[in-house]
């Protein structure tokens, strides 16, 4: 019984720290005038983790990131992280609350309700990192934390070091700085936990991570080449991925639209396997990409034109008359889908990038954390099946366009 009990605290504990890593851009894109992919790994090594992170909309402009890297592992350091994670989002929601937002008065306010927290010999590694898509700029402030990797369109890799030493009880200053950024299309943020752990040939990932950086286009990608490299996790793994697709000056293979007919789900997706054969892929990859496709184009036919609500859908399948719903309600549905299909070449490989565009009301991709979360038992399957086989789809900040990307 006390093993069962200990158990459910765990879990418990898990879902707090869940909650309390903030993430506005869960499975969304940015699309300024690019479109950047925004990417998170958070791989605890305990249920207790001493890393946490956030990701905040500020405005229409500005985005921010956090990373925070308790000392040492255990209780002592997943309270500190948690604590001064939770007090960083309480800031930031009041700054947006009032549009006052402020990274000098947040590192302020935040180094200042932390210091009395602290031993007198604990220390916190954070980054605090603001975007300004206007003007180009990434603004930080780095207390002893890995270098940032930036990638510049040439292929050139710019390494940003720490200007500020661990966060202490003792701190009377900080140090932010600039970086144009303008020409820079990919981003890596990560704890020590990345670079510091072990290989299976010998040595840390330290090695390895600028070479797997350059050589990664996604999330999926970096994760997979990490993974397979460490001997064995030995410490808590984040990172935030970011990168720009520019679609603009990529190949556009096709593009067409759709009617909200059942008859249109099924010309689209004999439409969409026909484009796969013609680059010729291989035909698991077909196969994959074109399940992928017919779950997500489905969704924008039901969910986003005909407006049918995931609750409806399934007291519609229970009461065995979900098709004939679809055929009532498309009569009176004159909005279209629209798909475009690019050839994206990047340095090592080749990826066709698919949007799906509905006219529908869109929908908050938050309450995907709440389906990913629970995978057995949740509205949503088709996004569930949608993400496991692909490099990652992404929707636009309305809900209402989704984007995918399988590898050549």
């Amino acid at each position: 019984m006390r093993t069962d009990y200990d158990t459910y605290q765990e879990e418990l504990a898990f879902q707090k720290e869940l909650n309390i890593l903030r993430n506005d851009f869960y499975y969304q894109l940015l699309d300024d005038k690019d479109i950047a992919l925004v990417d998170f790994m958070y791989k605890p090594l305990d249920t207790l983790s001493g890393d946490a992170y956030t990701a905040r909309r500020v405005d229409e402009n500005r985005t921010f990131y956090l990373i925070v890297d308790g000392m040492g592992k255990g209780l002592s350091a997943s309270l500190t992280s948690m604590i001064m994670t939770t007090f960083v989002n309480h800031i930031i929601d009041k700054m947006i609350e009032h549009e006052s937002f402020s990274l000098d008065i947040l590192l302020e306010e935040s180094i200042a309700f932390i210091k009395p927290i602290l031993l007198e010999e604990e220390a916190l590694s954070i980054d605090y990192i603001l975007f300004d898509t206007h003007f180009k700029t990434l603004e930080y402030a780095k207390f002893s934390m890995p270098v940032f990797l930036l990638e510049d369109k040439l292929g050139n890799i710019v390494r940003i070091a720490s200007n500020n030493p661990p966060l202490s009880k003792w701190q009377q200053e900080y140090k932010t700085a600039f970086i144009d950024v303008s020409d820079i299309h990919k981003f890596l943020f990560y704890s020590d936990g990345i670079v510091e752990n072990s290989l299976v040939e010998g040595g840390t990932y330290a090695d390895k991570v600028e070479e797997d950086f350059k050589n990664s286009f996604t999330r999926e990608e970096i994760k997979e080449k990490i993974l397979s490299k460490i001997a064995k996790q030995e410490d808590d793994l984040t990172l935030i991925f970011i990168n720009t697709l520019c679609l603009d000056s990529a190949n556009l293979l096709t593009q067409r639209s759709f009617n909200s007919t059942l008859e249109d789900v099924d010309r689209a997706s004999q439409w969409y396997s026909e484009i796969w054969q013609s680059v010729n892929a291989k035909k698991d990859l077909i196969s994959t990409a074109s399940v992928v496709f017919s779950e997500l184009f489905m969704n924008a036919y039901e969910h986003g034109n005909l407006g049918l609500s995931s609750h409806e859908k399934h007291l519609l399948l229970e009461n065995d008359n979900y098709f004939e719903r679809l055929q009532e309600l498309q009569k009176s549905c004159d909005k279209t889908i629209k798909v475009k299909v690019y050839k994206l070449d990047a340095s090592d490989a080749n990826y066709i990038v698919t949007q799906i565009f509905d006219e529908g009301k869109g929908f908050d991709t938050q309450i995907l954390s709440e389906i990913f979360r629970n995978s057995q038992k949740f509205n949503g399957r088709g996004v569930f099946i949608s993400r496991s086989n692909s490099m990652g789809i992404y929707y636009n900040r309305a809900g209402n366009c989704v984007l995918f990307l399988h590898k050549l």
